[in-house]
């Protein structure tokens, strides 16, 4: 299996648990690797044959910029089921960072992984 991926991804978004955070909009940073078999876009050197990154990154974006969740673990994981389900993706591997969220850190997140 091959991989296209979507490093650093950076999106502002209302984010968190507490009232402070729900009136604000926060940085959160996607690094996303999907499995797909990139040999017949290797052969037509054209984008219908490939997972489209641009496609899957727009999509996010719009995704999470609407989006309200108190958990990083419920974005992460919405997230992850729009790609599956919309990129027909088999596998993927989401880090979902919230950077500055604790003191001292550069960032805090999940890491989740789906598929076989």
């Amino acid at each position: 299996m091959d991989i296209v991926f979507i490093e650093d991804l950076t999106i502002e978004t209302v984010i968190g648990i507490y009232d402070w955070e729900r009136k604000i909009r926060q940085k959160v940073v996607f690094n996303i690797e999907m499995g797909t078999d990139i040999q017949a876009a290797a052969k037509s050197d054209t984008i219908d044959n490939t997972l489209d990154y641009k496609a899957v990154a727009k999509r996010i974006i719009s995704f999470v910029e609407g989006s309200e969740f108190q958990l990083v673990e419920t974005m992460a994981e919405r997230v992850a089921e729009i790609i599956q389900q919309e990129f027909s993706v088999p596998w993927l591997k989401l880090k979902l960072s919230k950077p500055g969220a604790v003191r001292g850190s550069k960032a805090v997140g999940v890491m989740i992984q789906r598929g076989g």
